[in-house]
């Protein structure tokens, strides 16, 4: 059975040349060509993936995000991007989007990218498997840090702190790997699921995102900066 992806792009040529490659490579495709019929067919589809690009007549790919996201959690979304700067990124990211490949890209990575998604995607599908009852397995203690993995509140000497998505799964790495140093590389790969070009800062901004929210007293922080290297979460 093909894997059903939808391409919601509005230059005819990126349009052809996507869509010729992936057919080749066993994927059903369907195409929009503007942000708003990309939202029709998305609510009135089951696809398995969404590649939408962010400079969309009708209506931009990050307002298409949050549409889809509004009604559909779990499809995974590929952002396709001429705006490669950091701030973009992110901001695609925290609209709801799971990848971001930037513009011009090689065909093989984008392949790569949309496997690793897929893959992602089946693993994290619903299994018959017993809820378990919250217990300690589930809480991370470290320093006045608590992290509850089973109802996933965050509280900082006694305060309860709200956290995205991305923000929560990159304190959780680092709460897995406690006193680690652990690279950029690492990280990206750990929180995002791919290997991404090492000249993004992605991961220093949400880095700075997380010290914002986690890091009140400057006497008492917890992650650290170790140049050259990447980060490490530690006592002052």
């Amino acid at each position: 059975m093909y894997e059903k992806i939808i391409l919601i792009e509005d230059e005819t040529s990126v349009v052809s040349f996507i869509k010729k490659g992936l057919q080749e490579n066993g994927y059903e495709i369907s195409v929009a060509f503007d942000g708003r019929t990309g939202v029709q067919l998305v609510q009135a589809n089951d696809f398995d993936l969404v590649i939408l690009d962010i400079m969309l007549p009708e209506m931009n790919g990050l307002d298409v995000c949050k549409e889809i996201r509004k009604t559909n959690q779990s499809v995974p979304i590929l952002f396709l991007t001429a705006l490669g700067t950091s701030e973009n990124i992110v901001l695609g990211l925290e609209s709801g989007g799971d990848d971001y490949l930037v513009k011009p890209f090689k065909f093989i990575e984008l392949v790569a990218r949309v496997k690793s998604l897929l893959r992602r995607s089946h693993n994290n599908g619903p299994q018959e498997t017993i809820e378990p009852e919250p217990d300690n397995e589930h809480v991370f203690q470290f320093s006045d840090l608590a992290v509850n993995d089973y109802t996933k509140k965050v509280t900082r000497g006694g305060e309860e702190i709200t956290l995205t998505s991305t923000e929560y799964k990159l304190l959780l790495y680092f709460l897995n790997n406690p006193e680690k140093v652990i690279s950029r590389a690492e990280i990206l790969d750990a929180v995002w699921g791919v290997n991404y070009e090492l000249g993004t800062n992605v991961v220093d901004v949400y880095v700075n995102y997380l010290r914002k929210k986690l890091d009140s007293q400057d006497d008492n922080k917890l992650i650290h900066t170790v140049i050259g290297m990447g980060y490490v979460l530690k006592k002052s």
